[in-house]
């Protein structure tokens, strides 16, 4: 991706945009990089005006190179950017990040590409123990490969999500329930089958009529 100059006109920035499917891009100054500039603040310019009229709209917002991955996907979530600029120790962009390759990654670390099932339960901050739910899980022989946790802070309550390595977990479900969690949500092979009765079912009913 080449970045932007002070010299480009909003017409021939809103044309790359349109072209890169990108509603943000980097501008330069030479080797100097001044910032971002959004589709948002050229669509209300007139087409011929050029970028270096513009600076007082720039988004300062870069990661280093060590800088590891989840501090720019902090940095776009909170700069609502969809790419994020990245600079070496001379302060040099090196390139961007796009928020595509960001969100490949996240699925990477949640191990949402990976084999197994899904469980999201709920409880009070002050119930929430890793050893019982890992005891709860390891009692169904089976482990957890992940786990996330956030806070609501308008319920006051903290929701879990693991991801187990098995993808029947029926007895998982039922276990977490027997002990008073609130189990949201749950993904795994029984579902699927579930849905394959239920179409059957549906199936032989209108058979039947």
């Amino acid at each position: 991706m080449t970045p932007r100059s002070l010299r480009d006109s909003v017409g021939y920035v809103l044309a790359q945009m349109d072209e890169l499917k990108l509603s943000h891009l980097p501008v330069m100054d030479g080797e100097k990089y001044l910032g971002l500039i959004a589709e948002d603040d050229l669509q209300d310019s007139g087409t011929e005006t050029l970028l270096e009229e513009l600076q007082d709209y720039f988004i300062h917002s870069s990661v280093q190179v060590n800088d590891y991955f989840l501090v720019a996907v902090k940095v776009a979530h909170v700069m609502q950017i969809d790419i994020v600029p990245v600079m070496n120790e001379k302060k040099e962009m090196e390139g961007v990040i796009r928020q595509d390759s960001l969100f490949r990654e996240l699925a990477h670390l949640t191990g949402a590409e990976e084999y197994g099932s899904m469980v999201v339960v709920e409880m009070d901050q002050k119930d929430y123990s890793v050893g019982d739910i890992n005891r709860l899980v390891e009692s169904n022989d089976a482990i957890i490969t992940q786990l996330n946790t956030w806070f609501d802070k308008a319920s006051h309550t903290l929701t879990v999500v693991l991801r187990i390595n098995k993808e029947e977990i029926s007895d998982i479900v039922a276990s977490f329930q027997r002990h008073e969690y609130t189990v949201r949500y749950y993904l795994g092979e029984e579902l699927f089958r579930n849905e394959l009765q239920s179409n059957l079912d549906h199936l032989m009913n209108y058979l039947n009529i």
